[in-house]
């Protein structure tokens, strides 16, 4: 379930309050189930998953991506498994960890670990929410934001597209006012 910190240092919880707080910026935040799939249980506990199991993982959650297809013009999709044993995994985080936009929305619905979204609201405040397994968000072309590993390092998330492009970050010159999260 995910996490919401303010400027201010309050952390909300309740999903509620969280949508409100997400509102100005159009982000959309919801929880999409796993179901009871043992295979698909069993493929997410593991840390490192090869090209055949990604393809199971994401055969079993395909009726999520035929409803993106439906409602929005989604075109692919891939599943992304980080953990600190991923080469270079430092430098393809650096991509993201500063202000940026996209052209495209960010969608990712995560499925193990957790990462950290900041955002920039229309007011110039900023905002820092922690999405874990269950958590589907969408964050709409043009939102400034960053994102980051928390220190467990490690996510598993279907990332959905709708262009070929992918998520170029266009970066900001906005100064991050967060510390990062420390478990």
């Amino acid at each position: 379930m995910a996490t919401l910190r303010l400027e201010n240092g309050a952390i909300l919880t309740d999903a509620d309050a969280i949508a409100d707080e997400l509102a100005p910026l159009n982000i959309q935040l919801n929880q999409w189930t796993l179901g009871d799939n043992p295979a698909l249980q069993n493929l997410l506990v593991q840390e490192q998953l090869h090209e055949i199991e990604k393809a199971q993982v994401l055969a079993a959650l395909e009726h999520y991506f035929e409803q993106l297809q439906q409602t929005g013009n989604y075109a692919s999709r891939d599943l992304i498994v980080l953990h600190p044993q991923v080469p270079n995994l430092a430098e393809l985080l650096a991509k993201f960890d500063r202000p940026h936009t996209h052209s495209d929305d960010e969608v990712r619905y995560i499925l193990d670990g957790e990462g950290v979204f900041g955002f920039i609201r229309p007011d110039g405040s900023q905002i820092e929410l922690t999405v874990t397994a269950t958590d589907y968000i969408n964050v709409p072309a043009g939102t400034e934001h960053w994102f980051y590993l928390t220190p467990q390092r490690r996510i598993k998330a279907i990332r959905y597209f709708s262009g070929t492009e992918g998520w170029v970050p266009r970066y900001t010159e906005t100064a991050i006012r967060f510390r990062p999260v420390l478990v």
